[in-house]
């Protein structure tokens, strides 16, 4: 039997604070951030960097895309 899953943000044990929460995640999404309001990407669209380090946020380094083929070009995580 399966246990139930807990995603609430803030819930007793959750997944979400497990994940999200991590010093590491919120480098990386502060990082994320920080590269989608310097490129203004439209809709639909998210910056990628060129040299896939996520902590050079250098203009000429990034570049709008698909959020599909950004994923597409990510390497895999361990």
């Amino acid at each position: 039997m399966r246990t139930k899953r807990e995603y609430k943000k803030g819930a007793k044990n959750s997944e979400y604070d497990a994940y999200h929460g991590t010093a590491k995640q919120k480098k990386r999404r502060a990082a994320r951030n920080k590269a989608a309001r310097k490129m203004k990407c439209p809709k639909g669209k998210e910056a990628h960097h060129k040299d896939k380090n996520p902590k050079n946020n250098k203009r000429s380094n990034l570049r709008c895309i698909t959020k599909k083929k950004n994923r597409k070009m990510q390497p895999k995580r361990k």
